[in-house]
């Protein structure tokens, strides 16, 4: 199976890049939508929960910076100049996963106090509300379109010319067939080794 980008991503240098491309910020957005909730219900601005959604907007935020800086410096940028993207399928799982994290960058921005300063704290809060749900939109497509295997648009990669040759191709076979196949096998040599160990007369016919 042929893999896109994304999911060859998150499949090499394991458990490494799983961690740190879906694990941890996939907490940090959980915990931040967790405790978005907890406050649009209780109007409890503050305590350990208000900070706590503070402090995972700001973590969040900051974190997709560098993510998606490196995303885009070593995957989209030299990708796209080869032409290597393994068709539309491969380049919405990436785009996608990307534009999941603006929305978490702009929570950060307005924790920092760099937009929406003149909103009150329940206007604040709806804006970390939206975000949060167009992370968790983008983020699922990303996801969706990532498992899928490109090779249904029509790309073959390198993995399906050794698919032949490799363990994948070999037929299932079950161990009592296996030894019956090893007798018949055996038998086949042992009556060969006979009729060359018979005399043969003039004429080359077995008596």
């Amino acid at each position: 199976m042929n893999m896109t980008h994304y999911m060859e991503l998150l499949a090499v240098n394991q458990p490494w890049n799983l961690i740190i491309f879906m694990a941890i910020p996939i907490v940090l957005a959980e915990t931040l939508a967790i405790t978005e909730l907890y406050l649009l219900f209780t109007r409890k601005f503050d305590g350990a929960i208000y900070y706590l959604n503070r402090f995972s907007g700001i973590a969040v935020g900051v974190y997709f910076i560098g993510i998606i800086y490196y995303i885009v410096t070593n995957a989209i940028i030299p990708i796209t100049q080869t032409g290597e993207w393994r068709t539309v399928i491969d380049v919405i799982a990436v785009s996608t996963y990307v534009v999941a994290g603006l929305p978490l960058i702009w929570i950060a921005l307005q924790e920092f106090g760099l937009v929406n300063r003149a909103l009150d704290q329940m206007g604040k809060l709806k804006i970390h509300a939206i975000c949060v749900a167009l992370f968790l939109v983008f983020g699922h497509i990303a996801m969706i379109a990532g498992m899928l295997d490109p090779s249904i648009l029509g790309y073959k990669g390198a993995s399906s010319h050794q698919m032949s040759s490799g363990a994948d191709s070999h037929e299932f076979c079950h161990p009592e067939e296996h030894e019956k196949m090893a007798k018949q096998h055996q038998q086949m040599m042992g009556n060969g080794q006979m009729k060359q160990n018979m005399p043969m007369n003039t004429q080359g016919h077995n008596h």
